[in-house]
């Protein structure tokens, strides 16, 4: 069998177990959020419900991780930073979106090789994201 023959690598969503795997970790991230101390200046631009912030993160990062496109299909291009715009995000609201999702990661995706597949691409977008000191 030849490279061309050799059926495409699992993208990261089917690794994490597909939709319920990304449902898992948005459900762990905002349980986080809502929870944790160190995440207060990262809770705090958030909406009272969390459920649509929920919903959005699931649907973005489904595609983003190689599932279906949800977040396009359902709301455009994703353009993080305009839509980011209107929430002050800072070093310690980015700090805590972080903190959040690799909490998350841990409690949800026992293989260490996605998850550190994952967090540096992370770790760069909720530095892309901050627009305040």
């Amino acid at each position: 069998m030849t490279s061309a023959d050799a059926a495409p690598a699992p993208s990261l969503y089917d690794r994490i177990g597909g939709e319920e795997g990304v449902r898992r970790f948005t459900r762990r991230f905002y349980e986080v959020m809502d929870t944790a101390p160190e995440a207060a200046a990262c809770r705090a631009i958030h909406p009272e419900s969390l459920a649509e912030s929920e919903q959005k993160l699931f649907e973005f990062l489904s595609g983003w991780l190689g599932g279906p496109q949800l977040f396009v299909e359902r709301r455009g291009a994703p353009m993080l930073r305009a839509r980011h715009l209107s929430a002050p995000i800072g070093a310690e609201e980015a700090k805590g979106w972080v903190l959040c999702f690799r909490w998350a990661l841990v409690d949800t995706i026992e293989d260490p090789e996605i998850r550190a597949a994952i967090l540096p691409q992370v770790e760069t977008l909720a530095n892309h994201m901050r627009n305040r000191g």
